[in-house]
């Protein structure tokens, strides 16, 4: 009998392990895609020739998942949001957190922001979200929380319950 258990915890520990992703944050978004979840990812994610830390964000009502990737340069920390509908980044620096297109140096890796899925009056609202400075859990949960208005949504993004 201690065998079994010995057994059956073992095994539960290694699927733990393999198959668990870290949550780092929950919250509520107050959209049509529902509460969030954010998950640091095990590896980094090369971007501009540096290894930089990310993380994935998914949603309650929609299969959608969006990454986020810390970029930092000189002045300021980029959080670069990538999703299969929308990409764009929320810059990080001494005196706000909003919203920006993408630069032109992330071009090169194939990545630039459309209009056609972007919420124009929504994104003009989140050039200035809050103070500069924050950590990046409380960016990225900020991100989670308002990057789905963003969005144009549609019925093709959200289920329903």
């Amino acid at each position: 009998m201690k065998k079994i258990f010995l057994t059956t915890v073992l095994i539960a520990a290694a699927c733990t392990v393999t198959f668990g992703q870290k949550v780092v944050a929950k919250g509520q978004t107050f959209s049509a895609l529902g509460n969030y979840r954010i998950q640091a990812t095990e590896t980094p994610v090369p971007l501009k020739g540096a290894e930089c830390k990310a993380y994935t964000i998914s949603y309650e009502n929609t299969p959608m998942e969006v990454k986020v990737v810390v970029s930092k340069d000189r002045k300021c920390k980029k959080f670069v949001v990538l999703s299969d509908k929308l990409s764009v980044q929320y810059v990080c620096n001494d005196v706000y957190f909003g919203v920006e297109r993408l630069d032109k140096s992330f071009e090169k890796e194939g990545l630039r922001t459309t209009d056609e899925n972007l919420d124009r009056s929504e994104y003009f609202h989140q050039k200035v979200l809050g103070p500069g400075q924050q950590s990046d859990i409380e960016s990225t949960r900020m991100i989670a929380a308002y990057f789905p208005f963003l969005l144009n949504t549609n019925t093709t993004m959200v289920a329903e319950k």
